[in-house]
Formats: C-alpha cells, structure tokens, sequence
C-alpha cells in the first residue's frame, strides 16, 4: 500500500471544490501529527460502522443514538486537552469540544442521510438542520435549541456584555470548519510553547485558500527557532509572492524587502 503524505494530501483536498472536500477525511489528516501513520481509511470505515449503527435516519435517531448509546459527550473537564479536536482520539475516548464532537455529527449524519450544517457562532460551535430555526449543541448531548436560546448559549460563554448577531448562527462552509479547527489547535499550542505542534499546525493552516499572512509569518519564526532555516525561509520567500503588491503588503503590515532580507540571513545560518 502506497503512503499517503498527510500535508500533500490535505492540501489537495482544501483546494479541490469545496462541496467535495471530506471533512472526516481531512480532520483525520490533521490527526496524523499526534499518531504518525496513522490509518486515516481504517479510521473512516469506525465512522461507518458509527452511522451504520443508526436504527433510523433521523435526527432524534442520531442524536440518541451518538450521545446516549454511545456516550460522546463534551469534555468539560479539560477543555484545552489538544485530543478533544482530533478526530480518532474522539472515536477513541468519546469526548472532545463543540467543533470536534459537531464534526463527528455532521459526517454520521450525513452518512444517513440527516444533513447538518455547521454553525461557527463566536465561542461555541453549532449545528443547524434544515429547519433554520433549530439548532444542536453537540458539546451539550445533543441538546435541541432555539435562535433564543442560542444566543442566552452566546452570552454564557463569552459574557453578557458581548454583542451578538443574528449572522452567528448562519451556515459555514467545510473549509471555515477546518480554519476554526487549526486555529482552535494553534491557540492550545502558543499557549503551551510546544513549537513542534505549532509547526505541524501551521503548516496546514497556510495551505487553505485564503490562508492569512500572519499564520505564514508565524511558521517562519517557529520553524527558524527549530532550526529548520531553509524551511523558515523559504516561507519569508512565498510570503512576498503572496504580498507582492504594495498596496497588500502595507495592509497586512508587512515590508518585502524586510521579509526576504530576514529570509537571506536564515539561509546564512546553513553555513
């Protein structure tokens, strides 16, 4: 059997058609840094199994059958655990965040034919069905809940003086779910100093369209304090491409020959 590079194969699947891209798939990927060679197909048929499972193709059915039968539930106990958003280590443990446990949900249930969307509201991720007026906290079992007690969840989470906005609660695409992913893994990792995590992460995040400037400066100062130079540099190099009109860079900050003179004197450290 042929290894699959995980980064290649993310990036083919973050840049390919949007309605296409296999989000089980493509957390499993991220996975891949905590279990190196980990069996991404092995893990996809555990999925199956989850949906086949499903004694009837409805959302009461599928909420019952993930959240009671089966035990996944909201890890409360230590939230910021990197585990709880990968997707194997939930399969395993039966526990994660609202993102991962929504993620899980949303491909069990679109494997039976219950479609859910994703909802990033600030602070706690949702799942809308077809009804736009009903909405499922899978950190919360499962948990049926209206626009009004959406927004109480809103306000719980981040404080009563924070400002809500009914755009919360609108449908995200696969591509923003993986963005909130890594980014939800990049702040657990700048929090805990683990500069090789954060490599990995990063490593992902500037490979999705659109992927911010300040992510690929970030992984060029992780890699150089890694001693990975010429890695460090090259990233300075593809940021002034990304940058490459005046008006862009001086949005973003950023000053070319600045970024390729830094990379210049990582490349003198090879020496």
């Amino acid at each position: 059997m042929a290894v699959v590079d995980p980064v290649a194969r993310f990036s083919e699947l973050v840049q390919g058609p949007e309605a296409a891209l296999p989000l089980d798939e493509a957390a499993l990927l991220v996975a891949s840094h905590l279990r190196p060679g980990l069996d991404v197909p092995a893990q996809l048929a555990r999925i199956d199994d989850l949906a086949g499972a499903c004694w009837a193709p409805t959302l009461d059915a599928l909420v019952r059958h993930l959240f009671v039968e089966q035990g996944f539930h909201g890890n409360r106990a230590d939230y910021y655990d990197p585990r709880n958003s990968f997707l194997d280590e939930i399969l395993d443990r039966r526990t994660g965040i609202p993102l991962s446990l929504s993620l899980l949900t949303m491909e069990v249930g679109r494997r039976i034919g219950v479609p859910l969307a994703g909802v990033g509201m600030p602070g706690h991720f949702l799942l809308r069905t077809w009804d736009p007026e009903v909405f499922v906290d899978a950190f919360d079992g499962g948990r049926q809940l209206t626009r009004r007690q959406c927004r109480a969840r809103f306000h719980d989470v981040l404080g009563p003086d924070a400002e809500f906005d009914e755009a919360f609660l609108e449908p995200i695409g696969r591509r923003a779910i993986l963005v909130r992913l890594l980014a939800n893994l990049k702040s657990i990792y700048l929090r805990a100093g683990d500069r090789r995590s954060l490599a990995w992460v990063l490593g992902l995040a500037v490979r999705m369209p659109g992927a911010a400037p300040a992510d690929r400066q970030l992984l060029a100062r992780v890699l150089a304090a890694l001693g990975r130079f010429d890695e460090a540099a090259e990233q300075l190099e593809v940021l002034v491409v990304d940058v490459a009109s005046a008006a862009d860079a001086g949005r973003q900050g950023l000053r070319p020959d600045e970024l390729l003179g830094e990379a210049s004197r990582l490349r003198a450290r090879l020496n």
